[in-house]
C-alpha cells in the first residue's frame, strides 16, 4: 500500500491537514507582518532592523520556556483534544493580529507573534507523539515523510502568501487579516475528525515549573543514548538549514545577482528538494525505519553544498534578475539542481531520524522527549544565528558560508556516527543488501512488534544475516558462526548489531555456553533473537536437518518461535553453489531476486526440532 493512501484514511488525513495549515498560519503571518514592517509603515532603516531581528526571537522563546511544560500535556491527557483547544487558541491569535494589522500597532503584533511561538511549542510533542498511536509500525515511515513533504510545502506556500498579500496597496492587511483567520478556522474543523489518541502517561505528576521541568525533560531525552543521539542529529537538520535559509537572500541578490523573485525560486526548490526526498524513504527503506539513509543523507547534503560553492563563488555581474531570467542565465539549472538535491538527501537525514525516536522511544514519554527534542532544536537554531552573524562580520560571503557549513556537516556526522555505529551499520547493510538483491519480504507482521521472539531461518549465503537485518522491522541478534562473525569489514556490522559468535561443541565449548548465555540473557531483555539450526550453510541447496539447539534456548527461555524462509539465494553472491561445483568464486546472480517469508508464531510448546523444519521447508518450497 502506497503511504499516499494515508491521505484518504481517517486515522492520517484530518491531523496531517491540521498541521499543515497550523505550518502555513505560522509562516504567512510572520512574513506578512515584516512585510508590513519593512514596507507600508515608513519605518527608518534602524527600527525596521530592530522588528526582523525582535520577530524571529519572540517566535522561539515560548521554545525553551513551554516545551517542558508541552511534553507533560501530551502525556497525560487525550492528545486531540488538546490539538483542539491549540487551534482555537490560533483563532484567537489570528483575531489579535486582525486588529494588529489594521492599526499598524506592531507591539500587539509582537505579542501576537509570541503567541504562535506558543502555539506551535504545545503543538510540537503532539505533533510526532501521536503518530505512532495512529499509524501501524510499518506506516511510519511514510507517515512521517508526508509530514515533512506538508509541512516544508506549507511554510514555503504561506510565506509567499504572507508576502504577496501583504504587499497588495491599500488592502494588505485586510486581505492578510482574512486569509490568516480563514486557515486557522479551517484547521480546528480539520482537527475536529482527528480520532482520539488516548493519554499515554495519565498518572504523571504535573509539574508547572518550566525551568525544573525543562531539565528533567532533558534528563528524559538522555536516557537512551541512541535516541539522544538521534535528537542531536535532528536538531543538527535545523541548524544547518537555518544557516542555509539565513543566507538565501543575500546568496540571491549579491551572487546570483537575483531580485526576491530568484529568492523565492531558490527556497521553492529546497522545500520541494526536502518533500520529495522525505517522500522517498518509505519507498528506499522498505517501509522500516531505516537509519542507514541517515549517513547517505549527511553525505549528500556535503557533497551538494561543497558543489553548491563550486557553481558560483564569486560576485554576480548582472543583477536585477527575475526568476526567469536567472534560470536562462549560464550555469544556473547546476545551482537549481544543487539546492534541490540538498532539499532531497535533507529528506533522508530527518525523517528517518525522527521515525527512530518514535519507534524507540516507550509511549510514555514518548511527547517528552520530542519536546526535549524542540528545546535543543530552539538552540541549535540560535546558535545558527549567531554562527550565520559570527561568519559574516568576519568577511565570509553567503556562498562561502555555505561551504563552512557543508564541511562543519562532515565533522558533526563522523561524531554522531562515532557515538552511535547503528547508524553506520545500517548505512553499510542497505548498500550491501541493495546492491547486491531485490528483496521481496512477505509475513513479516507475523513477527511480534513487542517482547522476546525467537526467529528460526534456514541458510543458504554468507550474506543470510545482513540480508534479515536489513528487511527485519525490530532490530534481531542474530547467533552465527565465529568464523563468519570474524570476516573482515562485516565484524564491524555484526558487533555493531550485537551478533552473538557460536561455535560447535568440539570446536570451542566456552564460546558454545557463552552464545547460549548470551541468547538467553536477550530474550529475557525482551529482544528477538535469529537462529539458524541448520548449523552451517546449505552445501546442495536443500535445508540440512534442523540441530537441537532451539529446543535448548527453549527449556531456558520459553519465547514465541516465528519461522522464516529465504528464497532465492542459491546461486546467489557468497552461497555455496559454485565452491561445490569447482568453479570460480565470481557472482552468478548479481542483484538477485530473492524473497523473505514469515510464518505464523509457534507457542513454546509446539515449536519441536522437526516441526519447525517442516515449517520453514513448507514456507520456503521449491524457490531454493
Amino acid at each position: 500500500m502506497s503511504q499516499f493512501n494515508l491521505l484518504g484514511s481517517r486515522r492520517f488525513a484530518p491531523f496531517f491537514w491540521t498541521q499543515a495549515l497550523g505550518a502555513f498560519n505560522d509562516n504567512a503571518f510572520r512574513n506578512a507582518l515584516i512585510m508590513l514592517v519593512a514596507f507600508q509603515m515608513g519605518l527608518d532603516d534602524k527600527t525596521v532592523s530592530l522588528y526582523t531581528n525582535l520577530a524571529p526571537a519572540l517566535f522561539i522563546i515560548p521554545f525553551f520556556l513551554f516545551s517542558a511544560t508541552a511534553g507533560q500535556l501530551a502525556e497525560k491527557y487525550e492528545k486531540t483534544r488538546i490539538i483542539r483547544f491549540v487551534k482555537l487558541f490560533e483563532i484567537g491569535a489570528m483575531l489579535l493580529a486582525a486588529v494588529g494589522f489594521y492599526t499598524h500597532h506592531t507591539t500587539l503584533l509582537l505579542i501576537v507573534l509570541f503567541l504562535m511561538g506558543l502555539h506551535s511549542t504545545t503543538f510540537g510533542p503532539i505533533k510526532y507523539a501521536i503518530l505512532p498511536q495512529a499509524l501501524k509500525p510499518e506506516e511510519l515511515v511514510g507517515g512521517n515523510g508526508l509530514v515533512e513533504m506538508g509541512t516544508q510545502m506549507a511554510m514555503l506556500i504561506g510565506m509567499i502568501v504572507g508576502n504577496s498579500l501583504m504587499l497588495i496597496a491599500g488592502y494588505g492587511p485586510i486581505l492578510a487579516s482574512s486569509a490568516t483567520i480563514l486557515i486557522a478556522v479551517l484547521g480546528y474543523l480539520a482537527s475536529r475528525r482527528i480520532p482520539a489518541a488516548p493519554a499515554t502517561a495519565p498518572d504523571l505528576v504535573f509539574n508547572w515549573n518550566p525551568f525544573t521541568e525543562t531539565s528533567r525533560v532533558l534528563g528524559i531525552t538522555r536516557e537512551d543514548r541512541r535516541v539522544f543521539n538521534a535528537v542531536l542529529g535532528i536538531s543538527w537538520f535545523w541548524f544547518f538549514g537555518t544557516v542555509l535559509v539565513a543566507q538565501l537572500p543575500g546568496y540571491t541578490r549579491v551572487n546570483l545577482g537575483g531580485d526576491g523573485s530568484v529568492n523565492t525560486l531558490v527556497l521553492t526548490l529546497f522545500s520541494i528538494g526536502t518533500g520529495v526526498g522525505a517522500l522517498l524513504c518509505e519507498r528506499m527503506s522498505g517501509r522500516r525505519v531505516e537509519v542507514g539513509l541517515v549517513p547517505l543523507g549527511a553525505f549528500g547534503l556535503t557533497a551538494f553544498g561543497i558543489d553548491l560553492y563550486a557553481a558560483h563563488p564569486g560576485v554576480a555581474t548582472v543583477h536585477g534578475l527575475d526568476w526567469l531570467a536567472f534560470l536562462r542565465s549560464t550555469g544556473s539549472w547546476r545551482i537549481a539542481f544543487d539546492l534541490t538535491m540538498i532539499g532531497v538527501f535533507a529528506g533522508f537525514y530527518v525523517v528517518p531520524l525522527f521515525a527512530f525516536v518514535q519507534a524507540r522511544t516507550p509511549r510514555d514519554r514518548l511527547s517528552r522527549v520530542i519536546a526535549g527534542n524542540n528545546i535543543l532544536n530552539a538552540l541549535l537554531i540560535c546558535l545558527a544565528a549567531g554562527f550565520g552573524l559570527a561568519l559574516g562580520m568576519l568577511g565570509f560571503t553567503a556562498v562561502q558560508i555555505f561551504l563552512a557549513a557543508a564541511v562543519l556537516n562532515v565533522a558533526v556526522a563522523a561524531y554522531i556516527f562515532t557515538l552511535v555505529p547503528e547508524f553506520l551499520m545500517r548505512f553499510i547493510t542497505w548498500v550491501l543488501v541493495n546492491i547486491l538483491y531485490r528483496v521481496r519480504v512477505d509475513g513479516l507482521e507475523q513477527i511480534p512488534e513487542e517482547g522476546p521472539a525467537l526467529l528460526v531461518c534456514n541458510h543458504v549465503s554468507f550474506m543470510d544475516p545482513l540480508l534479515l537485518m536489513a528487511n527485519l522491522r525490530r532490530p534481531a541478534r542474530f547467533v552465527m558462526y565465529y568464523k563468519i562473525f570474524n570476516i573482515p569489514v562485516l565484524k564491524f556490522v555484526f558487533h555493531t548489531a550485537k551478533a552473538i559468535p557460536i561455535a560447535g561443541h568440539k570446536e570451542d565449548p566456552e564460546v558454545l555456553q557463552r552464545a547460549y548465555d548470551d541468547v538467553d540473557a536477550a530474550l529475557a531483555d525482551g529482544e528477538l533473537v535469529c537462529i539458524f539450526p541448520e548449523g552451517g550453510l546449505t552445501r546442495d541447496g536443500d535445508i540440512a536437518p534442523f540441530r537441537q539447539g532451539v529446543a535448548r534456548i527453549l527449556e531456558r527461555r520459553p519465547v514465541p518461535v516465528v519461522p522464516l524462509a529465504l528464497r532465492g539465494l542459491w546461486g546467489s553472491v557468497w552461497s555455496r553453489r559454485d565452491s561445490m561445483l569447482h568453479r570460480a568464486r565470481l557472482p552468478r546472480r548479481f542483484r538477485a531476486r530473492v524473497e523473505l517469508v514469515a510464518g505464523a508464531p509457534l507457542a513454546p510448546a509446539e515449536a519441536r526440532t522437526e516441526a519447525l523444519e517442516a515449517r520453514v521447508r513448507e514456507l520456503r518450497g521449491d524457490f531454493a
